[in-house]
């Protein structure tokens, strides 16, 4: 047989190859922005009731809380009952997953990512919904993969593109999804044309029908001022403060996992889920800028002016509902939380930074921008994905080089500090957690997988 005939079923197999990565970006850009749409509706279910309830404020405060909790605690049923691995982000999973010692059930998983994932983000709970829609990209890609028998490598590779599919449909960011998927998983990627090729046609796509669906602008639109050069030292300070803020909060992150574990361990592990839940269903009503992923906050809080000390606030109770919301176990992601209290950060750093000196008009907007950039790479360790990313949400161009100084440092900063990356925290706290402690391989089947035991998230 010639070289040439030999080509011609690889070409072939390259082809199929490419269909099935479109076909896992479409399916996932449908899924997520139905998942996205219907989040959105579900959470304006406070001001419905309160225009059908005939009831003083403290009592309408009570039902919301209680409301609230209902379904916190439906989701994380869900989630303990059919998929313990769908409780919080998804992306560690799939981490586990390209490097061979998690099983990605897609049949469970699927189902559970989405209909929990639509109670715990309507619950106005402090997550985001890239958490669901990346695991539900890499669960369509298994699926795939499955139906038609491909290698280990090329399942690996489709896993990273459903993956990537995922974070398109949640933020509207094709180029920022194929780069995080290269610089985040860069351990795990099995490297080739073929699938890098898979990855950017499963994210495109993925781009494509969401902005069919929901329209085409940047997903958190802001109009930022050109900062002049002799500002940029003041985004390597900010950058560095970012940095040792990353580190905190990636360890405050797992320490509030493990005291929710430990508390539901002692006594019941829905009760963490249900005082949160009632806190938060009332916080919706008396403090909502506390509440939500916190997308359309980040982009009212650079528009608001706040003073100084609300903007301090703001970020303190973030902070804390973030932690608080995350350890409930629910499927949600801390991408969109990230980026809101970054924004808080920002623009606390130029308020402050205004009371040292004189500062261009709306530069506290530029600031928060930035910062969304630095505490991203402290935190998830991927300061080309900030920068990148940042540019496709704002649609802020002029601030690439403020935002890629920022990042740059915030990463040096929590390299230095001894912090890792939250999503490699999170795979071995799974591990540890499933007695996979040695790292080695998971089962190949969903029948060798217990269905029950502990709450991995």
């Amino acid at each position: 047989m010639s070289s040439q005939d030999e080509a011609v079923p690889s070409r072939t197999g390259d082809a199929v190859y490419f269909i099935v990565s479109i076909v896992v970006g479409a399916i996932t850009g449908v899924l997520g922005t139905l998942l996205h749409l219907g989040t959105d509706r579900l959470l304006e279910w406070p001001a419905l009731l309160r225009s059908h309830l005939g009831v003083g404020e403290l009592h309408f405060l009570l039902i919301t809380g209680a409301i609230a909790a209902c379904l916190v605690l439906v989701s994380v049923w869900i989630v303990r009952t059919f998929a313990p691995e769908a409780g919080g982000s998804g992306v560690q999973e799939i981490e586990g997953a390209m490097e061979g010692l998690r099983t990605v059930r897609w049949r469970r998983v699927l189902p559970v990512k989405f209909f929990g994932g639509f109670l715990s983000l309507g619950s106005g709970l402090v997550i985001g919904r890239e958490g669901p829609t990346i695991h539900i990209g890499s669960s369509i890609a298994q699926a795939a993969s499955e139906g038609m028998k491909l290698p280990t490598k090329e399942t690996r590779g489709l896993l990273a593109a459903g993956a990537a599919a995922g974070l398109a449909a949640a933020f509207s960011a094709p180029l920022a999804s194929i780069l995080f998927v290269i610089e985040e998983t860069r351990r795990q990627f099995p490297y080739s044309l073929k699938t890098y090729t898979g990855v950017m046609l499963a994210s495109v796509t993925s781009g494509i029908v969401t902005q069919a669906i929901a329209g085409r602008r940047p997903f958190m639109e802001m109009t930022v001022p050109e900062m002049p050069l002799d500002f940029l030292p003041a985004f390597i300070v900010l950058g560095i403060l970012l940095g040792a803020m990353g580190v905190v909060f990636n360890r405050s992150l797992v320490w509030s996992m493990d005291l929710a574990l430990a508390v539901g361990k002692s006594t019941s592990f829905y009760l963490v889920p249900a005082v949160v839940g009632f806190a938060v269903g009332v916080l919706l009503i008396l403090r909502p800028e506390a509440t939500m992923g916190g997308e359309t906050l980040a982009v009212s809080l650079v528009r608001e002016n706040l003073p100084l000390a609300t903007m301090a606030i703001i970020v303190a109770v973030r902070f804390v509902t973030t932690m608080a919301s995350y350890s409930t176990g629910v499927p949600g992601g801390i991408f969109a939380p990230i980026l809101a209290m970054a924004t808080a950060l920002g623009l606390l750093f130029g308020l402050g930074l205004e009371l040292l000196m004189p500062l261009p008009p709306d530069a506290a907007a530029a600031f928060a921008v930035a910062a969304m950039g630095g505490l991203f790479s402290a935190t998830i360790r991927a300061p080309l994905v900030g920068v990148v990313l940042l540019a496709e949400l704002t649609g802020a161009y002029t601030l690439l080089v403020p935002t890629l100084l920022t990042c740059m440092f915030a990463n040096f900063v929590a390299d230095w500090l001894g912090g890792k990356p939250i999503y490699e925290v999170l795979l071995d706290r799974t591990l540890r957690l499933a007695g996979e402690a040695d790292r080695s391989p998971a089962p190949a089947s969903d029948e060798d997988r217990p269905i029950g035991g502990f709450d991995q998230r």
